[in-house]
């Protein structure tokens, strides 16, 4: 079976999940997405942030993944409570039409079986 094409996503969701991520890196404390690249262990180039942040791309859902774990978990010396704020982070991007994850919630829905009539017991 072929491969569709996946349909582009909206505006706004390419900015809502920048804007995540731009609040993420600022909370690790990079001011700027040239200081957070220049760490050897940054999954994605320079321009690649930047392009995510501004909403001109959206990242697969692996390489958000990614760039929140780094944020959150390979940044010395960010604020402990940062791990809350990337938990948001994840929920807020699932939720979005951008990773499908609602249709496919939607899905797993129709796909469960309606609950089996049981036999009762009569009471004496």
């Amino acid at each position: 079976m072929p491969r569709k094409k996946l349909d582009p996503v909206d505006a706004e969701t390419r900015r809502t999940i920048g804007a995540l991520l731009r609040d993420l890196r600022r909370a690790a404390g990079y001011r700027a997405v040239h200081d957070a690249a220049a760490v050897k262990e940054c999954p994605a180039a320079q321009q690649t942030i930047y392009a995510y942040e501004r909403g001109g791309l959206v990242p697969s859902l692996k390489q958000f993944m990614e760039l929140v774990e780094f944020y959150a978990l390979g940044t010395e010396g960010a604020p402990p409570d940062i791990r809350y704020q990337a938990v948001a982070a994840l929920i807020a991007a699932l939720s979005t039409p951008a990773y499908h994850i609602p249709e496919v919630l939607d899905l797993i829905g129709r796909l469960q079986p309606a609950p089996a009539a049981g036999r009762r017991r009569r009471t004496r």
